[in-house]
């Protein structure tokens, strides 16, 4: 989790930083809005979050905050020494998720970055297109694809593709398949069962299904789909 930490105090940017990198952020700390405005056009889809100072020797908090929410809905806090609601509000009306007057309090900015990051979480879009090697899976309308031809799979045979597509590259075991997808529309799945499903899975979805390369067997252990 990257964050950009704009302060023109290096006393508060040192200590800011550093106690961040304690609680697992990594910072990206920039003193003028000069090397910020640097920072958030070659960097930023790199960055998770903008902790802005509001007043800055060559120019404005508000000013980045634009720069930023223009390229990318990015969370912004604005750390600032105006307490008044004036300042407040400007900085909200802009694009601002949050504010912080200082002095303030490490724990207290740490739990508004949190918050903050929660709200955007919570609304950011699910991801509808999913992959597995060159198999392509649309959950938003059920519909899987390979090489651009749409591969017509039963209901059961879509679910444990979803498992597989939600776990790439760690080993399931048929125990932990059997566990997802039983009786999730009233179909009865027992081990055998699951094997005659992976076998109709692979047939549809593999280049040589006899030698499968998107869900492979581990033997003793169970599957791996993808690498």
């Amino acid at each position: 989790m990257n964050i950009l930490v704009v302060e023109d105090d290096r006393t508060i940017a040192s200590g800011l930083t550093y106690s961040l990198q304690q609680e697992g952020f990594q910072t990206i700390l920039c003193y003028t809005a000069a090397s910020a405005k640097t920072a958030i056009e070659q960097q930023l889809s790199d960055i998770d979050l903008c902790l802005l100072d509001l007043s800055l020797p060559d120019g404005s908090g508000y000013d980045l905050c634009k720069l930023a929410k223009d390229k990318r809905d990015i969370p912004v806090i604005f750390l600032t020494a105006f307490d008044d609601e004036v300042n407040v509000v400007m900085g909200l009306d802009m694009g601002a998720d949050d504010y912080i007057t200082k002095p303030f309090r490490i724990r207290e900015l740490q739990s508004r970055i949190n918050s903050v990051l929660r709200r955007y979480k919570h609304k950011s879009p699910a991801k509808s297109l999913m992959h597995l090697g060159d198999v392509q899976v649309d959950t938003v309308n059920g519909k899987v694809r390979k090489g651009g031809n749409e591969i017509f799979l039963t209901a059961l045979e879509y679910r444990l593709l979803l498992v597989f597509v939600n776990h790439i590259g760690q080993i399931i075991t048929r125990t932990q398949l059997l566990d997802r997808i039983w009786d999730v529309g009233g179909d009865f799945v027992n081990d055998n069962t699951l094997t005659v499903y992976i076998k109709r899975l692979r047939e549809k979805l593999e280049d040589d299904p006899g030698q499968p390369v998107l869900i492979k067997t581990i033997r003793g252990m169970g599957y791996k789909a993808g690498d």
